[in-house]
């Protein structure tokens, strides 16, 4: 890793000289991008080549209880960062992390609290955050940061629920709903056309995750509250970092795609805690539900031992075995009290299907119902690890809270340290934690094609509309692999072998232009065999050295 870094500090507030402090304005190492932040830390901007991208928009946190009063920036530290990150199974080999930054330090009148502002400018973006210390317990109701997006543009938005699987439609900023919560990322252009940009956030460790609401000419910014727990969506012992809120820019909207914005704002991996993941594999799985689940058969060795075989046949290291094969499963989507994750059904042993399919050349995953895995995680993970399962498929979160926020670094964590492949559905959108975790490898967070069993909501359109708008912030488990495929026109909705709105054409480019390290092949074998096409999917990889 090739890293330069340089520290400086300006004391900017000197009561001694009666210097007054002017506005922080933080550029990009190529000059082009400027971040500009009020001296009173209540508003900042973002300009590009001259052009307002962000117009002045509001800072700021809502404490419960001690709201800050007037702040004045006392301090900045300065900070240069230039380093190339080598990646592992992702959609390039290397990161660049180039940036120009400050940390703003803004003394309260009156008080003597301080609030950090960590603030960056980088070729490709922006991003900020804010920090308490030394402040005892602390009770965040929220934060009044919003983005206005200068001239009112055109933006693909999308409305956020739970899954974080709705489509995008494109809307000028004042014909958003302003009783409409929307997703990140929200992805514009200036209205003169010359810079393309997506606002999101990145790290949200410890803290919550958020939403947009149009206010006025505003996108203000809304934390995700704990279901049952009225009033303050963070509380902390002690101190607080929120999340880093991140404006991608780019020349022409293909450009975004191409960004590591989000992953330089997570932490690099513990090396020393969790190895260098180079046991971390991407490829192509083999998968039961989508088609069916398990077409014409249930649950049992003989049914398993087809998609094993059919996928040591393809050349796929892994097959996903998906619901239904633990001790007592039944019903969706909520956790089954019947269901224990740690046996499986009656006729199916598990440790010997593992080594059916080592001895083939194929991993087997587990699907798991989130709740079930979070009330005794090591024991879960212990067992699929005697069995020998190669990796986890988490689902039905459908939240993003402080307290959802946590059991995704804590289910990150324990499969790194078991050397475990880990994919979450109904998942929030990517903010990073991959860089953290790479056995993280995938995820859901997008209308995907499981959709296409009980909607007509996944059209060509749509599809084409993904690279631009959500797989901006990091992989997407889409699910792609349909090979019955049907125009619009003639499309039907079907839970046993659906159709797919697409042309043959576009169910193989999905392979090459989304970005999921590990990649469904979702249909049945019988769907695949002799069919035009299959041997791209055989051939194709799932990660690469570069991303244009």
């Amino acid at each position: 890793m090739k890293t330069t870094t340089h520290l400086a500090i300006a004391v900017l507030a000197l009561a001694a000289s009666g210097a007054q402090a002017a506005d922080a304005v933080i550029t990009s190492p190529d000059g082009r991008i400027t971040l500009r932040i009020a001296d009173d830390g209540s508003r900042f901007s973002v300009n590009r080549r001259g052009e307002a991208v962000i117009a002045p928009s509001p800072l700021g946190l809502e404490l419960d209880g001690h709201a800050l009063g007037a702040l004045t920036l006392e301090t900045r530290q300065d900070v240069a960062e230039d380093r190339v990150i080598p990646l592992i199974a992702t959609k390039a080999a290397t990161a660049r992390d180039h940036y120009r930054g400050a940390t703003l330090t803004f003394r309260e009148a009156g008080a003597g609290r301080r609030l950090f502002i960590d603030a960056r400018a980088y070729d490709d973006g922006i991003a900020f955050r804010y920090r308490l210390e030394d402040t005892g317990p602390v009770q965040l109701r929220g934060e009044r940061t919003a983005f206005v997006p200068a001239g009112d543009p055109s933006c693909l938005v999308t409305p956020a629920d739970g899954s974080h699987e709705q489509p995008f439609e494109r809307l000028r900023v004042s014909q958003l709903k302003p009783d409409v919560a929307y997703d990140v990322p929200v992805v514009c252009a200036t209205p003169s056309g010359r810079t393309h940009y997506a606002i999101t956030q990145a790290n949200l460790k410890g803290y919550a995750g958020a939403s947009l609401r149009r206010e006025g000419e505003a996108l203000r910014l809304h934390l995700s509250g704990v279901p049952g727990r009225p009033g303050p969506a963070f509380v902390s012992p002690g101190g607080l970092k929120t999340a880093w809120r991140a404006v991608m820019v780019a020349d022409q909207a293909g450009k975004l795609i191409e960004s590591h914005l989000v992953g330089n704002l997570n932490p690099a991996p513990d090396v020393a805690r969790y190895g260098d993941f180079s046991w971390v594999k991407p490829g192509k799985a083999a998968w039961d539900w989508w088609s069916g689940p398990l077409v014409g058969m249930k649950p049992d060795m003989g049914a398993y031992k087809r998609f094993i075989d059919f996928a040591a046949e393809s050349g796929f290291p892994y097959y996903l075995i998906d619901a239904n094969w633990a001790l007592g499963s039944g019903g969706c989507c909520d956790a089954n009290p019947a269901t224990d994750i740690t046996r499986a059904a009656y006729g199916i042993d598990m440790p010997e299907l593992a080594r059916y399919a080592a001895t083939k050349g194929v991993g087997l995953l587990l699907w798991a119902h989130w709740a079930h895995v979070d009330a005794r995680m090591d024991e879960v993970l212990d067992t699929y690890v005697r069995w020998g399962i190669k990796g986890v498929k988490v689902d039905f979160m459908n939240r993003d809270d402080q307290q959802m926020v946590d059991f995704y670094e804590r289910i990150a964590a324990a499969t790194a340290k078991r050397q475990l492949l880990l994919d979450l559905h109904g998942a929030y959108v990517p903010a990073g934690l991959q860089r953290t975790y790479p056995n993280y490898i995938t995820q859901e967070g997008v209308l995907g094609a499981e959709w296409s069993k009980m909607s007509a909501r996944t059209t060509p359109s749509h599809n084409v509309t993904l690279p631009y708008t959500r797989m901006l912030v990091g992989p997407m488990d889409y699910t792609p692999g349909g090979f019955r495929n049907a125009t619009p026109a003639t499309f039907e909705v079907r839970a046993e072998m659906p159709l797919v709105q697409n042309t043959r054409g576009q169910a193989l480019a999905m392979y090459i232009v989304y970005d999921s390290p590990l990649q469904m092949v979702s249909d049945d074998p019988t769907n695949y065999r002799g069919e035009p096409g299959f041997d791209f999917i055989k051939r194709v990889p799932t990660a690469w050295d570069e991303t244009r």
